[in-house]
């Protein structure tokens, strides 16, 4: 039986957190079980995870596998690209100055800051009445 060769990368944006697992084939992109373009319907969300494929110019040696959960399709979009840059890096270290340059390396660690107690919200106050 022939072992199945497959490069692996985490990948972490707001509260999304992708599994990527890449494997020779022919460009197919599939999120947890879907076609990309079912799970992802906004364009510009797809050009977002397809960037460290279309930058290293891989975009049909490999099949995409990603299993993501958590946060909202922006986040699960960014939490895919963050996976694909570092399974490419397993895959080929030479890609690391490419992929450093285009800032597909660096995890986004903006959260949401959380609502504090006897105020509306994380930043914002009550009106402030003097009389």
């Amino acid at each position: 039986m022939a072992t199945l060769t497959q490069y692996y990368g985490t990948g972490r944006r707001k509260s999304a957190v992708a599994r990527v697992y890449l494997r020779p084939g022919h460009g197919r992109i599939t999120v947890n079980k879907t076609p990309v373009d079912a799970y992802f319907n906004r364009e510009s969300i797809k050009l977002v995870l397809k960037q460290p494929l279309t930058v290293t110019d891989t975009t049909d040696d490999f099949d995409i596998v990603a299993n993501v959960c958590g946060g909202g399709k922006s986040g699960q979009a960014g939490a895919v690209r963050l996976g694909i840059a570092r399974a490419l890096l397993e895959f080929k270290p030479e890609l690391r100055p490419v992929l450093r340059q285009s800032g597909l390396l660096t995890r986004d660690a903006r959260k949401v800051e959380r609502k504090k107690y006897g105020q509306p919200g994380a930043r914002k106050r009550f009106q402030f009445s003097k009389r």
